[in-house]
């Protein structure tokens, strides 16, 4: 019979599991006695009729019931040795193969995971129960609807949310600075910074820079026409009579407003072809000269190294950062609201669209494939290392509380397919024998 000890733990491991499932198995324990019992009641009512028809005497109808009472003994005994002999020794006597599934636990728990392995973990099983399930199909339909879009939507900002908050910024920033400066440190300059400026120029977007400079200089000049003018005069040889230095500084400063004039109002002035070919030449001589590149790369590193320019690479992540928590938490967000309508879209889309349900599908049973064979050694051995590491003894008692109340049914169906096969076996000797 089955041990009831109220110290114990009921589960499979050293700790007694949560209060419902104890109580669920406490449930299970007493349908197993009951059982019990009952496959018990049949084996003596067997015996008290043998007992009786042989008391009565082995002539007439009583040979016919003694015969059948005692081949429903033998065959409620067989049975309950069958049984027995699953979880523990019957009747205490070490008899070999029994309390078989104390002693062969752990190659029980090899051969569940070996049949889970190759019977639910097969890429072709996993293909063929997602392909049936239709996943795609449900998605887009589930998707579809806003409530649904908008709940995704939620936990997908509340899961940035948390992600931005447990990351130290300091790390992130740390790892940002190393990845920019080491990027850029690999990527050479020289010839993007070239083809980039040579597609300035030829499109004329930089003639607009061209105007600015020139209207701010002019408007500078016209502000500090006497700084400039004091500045050509103490740049005289001390020679000269002040008059002539005065004459010289206010032709100079005229002659410069008039350029710089002329080359704001003139389009085609010649200065401006100048600019246009200074470009050109360099954009052509960062693509090939390799003294050039060479000295760009220098200063690109001189900056790289610069303080400044660190400083300002790693506070990127601290502005990114608040400007995503920032839409995420807000619900009228254009983060979120283009996230909902996002998934709304796709939604729509796999529940119109055959061709991207047909890819959607392929997508997840090739990762699913990929997940269940490249672990599929490694959820094997999750099976057999915990079946290992359970105890024997609670094991035993755990899988009888589950599966032993079907387990009597095969004593009584011994019982009494044993009393029917010697009833008949008795009646076709009887016959035989005349």
């Amino acid at each position: 019979m089955e041990r009831m000890d109220a110290g114990r733990g009921n589960g499979l491991g050293p700790a007694d599991p949560p209060g419902e499932v104890a109580d669920a198995d406490a449930v299970r324990r007493r349908g197993v006695r009951r059982m019990k019992g009952i496959a018990t009641g049949f084996l003596a009512v067997a015996t008290v009729v043998y007992v009786l028809a042989k008391w009565l005497g082995s002539g007439g109808w009583a040979g016919y019931v003694a015969a059948a009472a005692e081949a429903g003994m033998v065959g409620a005994l067989a049975d309950w040795f069958a049984v027995t002999a699953l979880f523990r020794h019957p009747l205490g006597v070490p008899i070999p193969h029994t309390a078989i599934i104390k002693t062969k636990k752990d190659a029980l728990g090899e051969s569940l995971g070996d049949f889970v392995g190759e019977n639910f973990l097969s890429a072709a099983v996993v293909r063929t129960r997602l392909r049936a399930v239709g996943i795609g199909s449900r998605l887009g339909g589930w998707l579809a609807e806003p409530a649904n879009a908008g709940r995704v939507t939620e936990q997908a900002a509340a899961a940035l949310r948390g992600v931005l908050t447990v990351l130290r910024d300091a790390d992130v920033q740390a790892v940002v600075g190393e990845a920019v400066t080491r990027r850029a440190e690999a990527q050479e300059v020289g010839p993007g910074l070239g083809t980039m400026l040579e597609r300035v120029v030829a499109d004329g977007g930089h003639r607009r820079m061209v105007d600015l400079v020139c209207v701010r200089a002019r408007d500078w000049l016209v502000e500090h026409g006497d700084s400039v003018m004091s500045a050509v005069q103490d740049g005289a040889p001390g020679w000269t009579p002040r008059f002539v230095d005065r004459k010289v500084g206010e032709r100079v400063y005229k002659e410069l407003l008039r350029f710089v004039t002329e080359m704001r109002d003139s389009p085609e002035h010649p200065a401006r072809g100048a600019v246009d070919r200074f470009l050109g030449d360099f954009a052509t001589e960062l693509q090939t000269d390799p003294d050039t590149r060479e000295r760009v790369e220098r200063l690109k590193k001189d900056l790289l190294e610069r303080p400044e320019v660190q400083e300002l690479i790693a506070s990127v992540w601290g502005a990114v950062r608040g400007m995503v928590v920032a839409a995420a938490e807000d619900e009228q967000s254009e983060l979120r609201r283009r996230t909902r309508a996002s998934l709304l879209s796709l939604g729509a889309r796999l529940a119109t669209d055959e061709g991207l349900r047909a890819k959607m599908d392929s997508w997840l049973e090739d990762a699913a494939t990929y997940v269940v064979t490249t672990y599929r050694d490694e959820i094997t051995s999750l099976i057999s290392d915990t079946v290992a590491g359970w105890d024997a003894d609670q094991t035993s008692e755990k899988i009888e509380a589950h599966v032993g109340r079907d387990l009597q049914f095969i004593r009584i169906n011994g019982t009494v397919v044993g009393a029917l096969a010697g009833l008949v076996i008795y009646t076709v000797s009887r016959a035989v024998g005349g």
